[in-house]
């Protein structure tokens, strides 16, 4: 065992060294020396998806049951063969329109809904709260296991301030206070933070190894020794097999791989370092095989440090989860149980704050802002500077979630392994698949169906899922799971309809999955999308086939450019709306903001930017409070699309005649070779023999007049090309016989 005060002092030490990386990665940022513009920064960004439970929890899942931890990882490396597909359609729809959270995201594509939005954020924050308290609880009892005796249970403090898990929690608050909530625009990067989550995810991974050589051959001869006395084991043997004689355990495997293939897509932190924080699209095709590379190697010695545990300790002594510390110190390598702690401690941290700036961030964008607004002190048109308001907020919420992490450990995190933990939150972010996925290429998806789609999904989630997780921890009575509630059998939340036979993760994931995708699916066909709607669609699904030049505007009224800069003012600050209203006016062509014309472009442009501050929905809301607008049909919308493809096509032309005249260029300059080479060689045949014949030498110069003519022609072909492009060509109507031409 180590000393409280060694660890501690230590766990400090490490957490400075992540302000220090962060910090420099803020003021390389600031010089223009960006750290995370490198793919390798943004593939091992990625990496914060390797939390405590694969740390920890991994290693508890292989020692009860054997290579049933693989599908968690198996997941993530099948979903990255469709980065290139999926990932990169949502990088680029979110870069466009400024969209800052997987809430921001389904709530822009639905016609920008902030009930959608708010829906979103509240299953996000039930849907994490349990993953947050797995890593203070991952924390927690690492601290313990390092500063009792081995084998020793942990006792739960008398009183909270007595409690380890506390202070870490406030401590990663004020970390990710000072490098999550710097800036108000949410679209902007991150870069200090994402900076320290790629040097932890560097941490974790040497130090898994570490332990994993340790134990392999330090403490055994080598993997073959391990699974060769496993094998002989009679109560090891059948950790190594498959199918381990339950029943529908390759549906169980599916069902794993599928919830980590969702995922790794949908969690909010995912969605932060994978989306929000992308710097160049073309660093996804490194990461597309970095990241499953990563995941290999810190899988690599799970199952053998899993074995190796077991058959060291025996069955049922010591906390599988575990392993990683107790294996080192079992041995007198206090050192290297130090630096594994410092591993999961990495592990843990890097997850809770990437998470706490992407779910603090929805809180204040989809369910804080939203409300105040509606106030007649927030939403008048004169109000003042809430830059500073909307910051406090995001930091509220950021210490509110891990306070909520933290009680949840409590209540329900001693009863349950970390894996179970982790995989509550998993099926949870899985509910807003269909809508993304759908929203993406579907257009007939509608807000209705997404709305109904998402709360089937997630009250099935609560039910069969969450609430169980709450009866097996004692805090609701378990009569409802034996007998369903009011006594109803077919309604038991683990037998839901008679469906039994499976376990009970796979059994929520089927119902709740299946709900989600029927409402979806069946309202969005029963009802019509509204013209907002219909338009986002556009907008979302061929968001590749769009350039700015032709980017259909989907919006009709009046306008003041002076109420639009007073209101981006509120949001972003007047010095950064004065300068993004002067570039804006550069991009038009006049020289001053009072010149900018007020029209449907400039209305699109000042709700772009507001919503990286403050999301689509509210954004949509504090710009329609300021203009006059005119609601548009469905026809309106057809109208603008037709406007917009008529451009599109106008362009195309333009291209292709710019294309010709480059080719008709390029042939007339090729052609002035011919004449120049012609008179230069006929003048030096005539200088180089004085007694050439009269005869010839009047030959000669005729063929040069001629050529001389001729390459006149071709300068003046060049010219009137010229005076074309510059628009000064002068236009002259003659008569001509069509039989003549």
């Amino acid at each position: 065992m180590l000393t409280p005060m060694l660890v501690i002092g230590v766990t400090v030490a490490y957490l400075l060294a992540l302000f220090g990386v962060a910090y420099v990665g803020d003021k390389r940022a600031e010089a223009g020396r960006s750290i995370i513009a490198s793919p390798w920064v943004y593939a091992l960004s990625m990496a914060v998806y390797c939390t405590a439970w694969t740390y920890f929890g991994s290693v508890g899942r292989a020692a009860s049951a054997g290579v049933w931890f693989l599908p968690i990882y198996l997941g993530p490396t099948l979903a990255m063969l469709l980065a290139w597909l999926v990932v990169r359609k949502m990088i680029r729809i979110a870069k466009t329109y400024r969209i800052t959270s997987i809430a921001d995201f389904v709530a822009s594509r639905y016609g920008k809904s902030p009930l959608l939005a708010g829906l979103v954020t509240l299953i996000t924050v039930v849907g994490i709260v349990p993953y947050i308290a797995l890593q203070l609880k991952a924390i927690a009892s690492g601290y313990a296991v390092l500063t009792l005796p081995l084998g020793e249970t942990v006792a739960t403090p008398a009183a909270w301030w007595e409690d380890s898990a506390l202070y870490m929690a406030l401590a990663l608050a004020g970390f990710t206070i000072v490098f999550g909530t710097r800036h108000l625009d949410s679209s902007e990067r991150h870069e200090g933070m994402v900076a320290a989550i790629a040097f932890e995810s560097v941490v974790k991974l040497l130090a898994f190894l570490l332990v994993g050589v340790f134990v392999t051959y330090g403490m055994f001869n080598g993997m073959g020794d391990i699974f060769s006395q496993a094998l002989a084991n009679a109560d090891l043997k059948p950790l190594l097999a498959l199918d381990q004689g339950k029943p529908f355990a390759y549906s169980q495997w599916f069902a794993l791989t599928l919830l980590a293939m969702l995922s790794v897509v949908f969690l909010p932190r995912q969605f932060q370092v994978m989306v929000v924080e992308n710097v160049d699209e073309r660093h996804l095709r490194r990461a597309a095989w970095v990241f499953p590379l990563y995941l290999l190697l810190i899988n690599v010695f799970v199952l053998p440090i899993a074995l190796g545990g077991l058959l060291y300790f025996g069955v049922g002594t010591v906390n599988p989860e575990t392993f990683v510390l107790s294996l080192p110190l079992s041995q007198g390598a206090g050192w290297l149980a130090l630096v594994a702690f410092v591993g999961g401690v990495s592990a843990a941290t890097g997850m809770v704050i990437v998470e706490a700036i992407a779910v603090s961030t929805m809180v204040c964008n989809d369910l804080v802002m939203p409300l105040l607004l509606r106030t007649r002190r927030f939403g008048e048109r004169s109000g003042g500077d809430l830059t500073g308001l909307i910051l406090g907020i995001r930091r509220v919420a950021i210490i509110l979630i891990l306070l909520l992490g933290y009680l949840y450990f409590h209540l329900a995190g001693e009863a349950y392994a970390l894996v179970s933990i982790g995989l509550i939150s998993f099926a949870a972010v899985a509910q807003f698949a269909p809508a993304v996925l759908g929203g993406m290429y579907w257009k007939g998806g509608t807000r209705n169906g997404a709305l109904a789609g998402l709360l089937l999904g997630f009250v099935l989630w609560a039910y069969t899922l969450m609430l169980p997780s709450l009866a097996k921890s004692g805090w609701v009575s378990t009569d409802f799971l034996q007998q369903g509630p009011w006594g109803i059998a077919w309604l038991k939340p683990e037998a839901f309809l008679g469906l039994s036979g499976l376990d009970n993760l796979t059994h929520s994931l089927f119902w709740s999955l299946f709900a989600n995708v029927t409402a979806y699916v069946w309202v969005s066909l029963w009802q019509r999308p509204a013209a907002r709607e219909a338009s986002q669609a556009l907008l979302f699904v061929d968001v590749f086939h769009r350039t700015s030049s032709t980017h259909p505007v989907f919006w009709q009224g009046q306008a003041k450019v002076t109420d639009l800069l007073h209101l981006m003012g509120r949001f972003l600050g007047e010095t950064r709306a004065e300068q993004l209203f002067a570039k804006y006016a550069q991009q038009v062509g006049v020289h001053d903001i009072g010149q900018i014309p007020a029209d449907a472009k400039l209305v699109h442009f000042v709700e772009t930017q507001l919503t990286g501050a403050i999301g689509s929905a509210s954004a949509r809301v504090m710009v329609a409070s300021v203009v006059e607008e005119e609601a548009l049909e469905l026809d309106d919308v057809m109208r603008i699309l037709e406007e917009a493809s008529e451009l599109r096509i106008a362009l195309e032309k333009l291209k292709s005649l710019d294309h010709l005249k480059d080719d008709f260029m390029s042939s007339v300059t090729h052609e002035l070779r011919t004449p120049l080479t012609s008179i230069r060689a006929l003048s030096e045949m005539m200088q180089d023999d004085p007694e050439m014949e009269q005869e010839q030498r009047q030959q000669f110069l005729g063929i040069v007049v001629a050529e001389t003519e001729r390459l006149s022609r071709l300068v003046n072909q060049v010219l009137d090309m010229a005076k074309i492009e510059a628009g000064h060509a002068e236009w002259h109507n003659s008569d001509v016989d069509m039989r003549d031409v």
